[in-house]
C-alpha cells in the first residue's frame, strides 16, 4: 500500500472512530490482526459489539466505497471477527458494520454513512 493510501485510511478511520463516538459508540479496539485479516475499529454499540470497516475514497471515479467491500472481503471480515470473539471470549451479540467516507479532492469530508449488520455471518 502506498504512503498516500495509508494516509486516507488512516484519515477514514479517525473520521469513523468519531462520527461512531458521537453515535454512542466505544471504541474497544482499533487496527484489530490475526492470520485471517484486519478489524479496522472494535467498537460496543449498546451491548452489541461491532467490527467496523472502514472505506474511504476521494470522488466516485473507482465506485462508492460502500461498492469496495468484495464478498471476499466479506468472508476475511467474519472468519476475523470470529477469530476476535475467539480470542477474547466475548459471549454477547455482535456484527459487521461498515462506515463508508467519501472526501473531496483537497481531502474535505463530503459523506459519512454509517452501514450496520451489512455482513452476515
Amino acid at each position: 500500500m502506498t504512503t498516500a493510501r495509508q494516509g486516507l485510511g488512516a484519515r477514514g478511520e479517525l473520521l469513523a472512530a468519531a462520527e461512531l463516538q458521537r453515535q454512542g459508540y466505544t471504541i474497544r479496539a482499533t487496527n484489530w490482526r490475526c492470520r485471517f485479516g484486519e478489524i479496522d475499529l472494535v467498537g460496543e454499540d449498546a451491548g452489541v459489539l461491532a467490527f467496523v470497516e472502514v472505506r474511504t475514497r476521494r470522488g466516485a471515479a473507482f465506485g462508492t466505497p460502500e461498492e469496495s467491500v468484495t464478498p471476499a472481503k466479506q468472508a476475511r471480515l467474519v472468519a476475523t471477527a470470529q477469530t476476535y470473539v475467539q480470542t477474547t471470549g466475548w459471549t454477547g451479540a455482535w456484527r459487521i458494520d461498515v462506515v463508508a467516507i467519501v472526501l473531496d479532492h483537497a481531502g474535505h469530508l463530503q459523506r459519512i454513512t454509517v452501514l450496520q449488520n451489512v455482513v452476515g455471518e
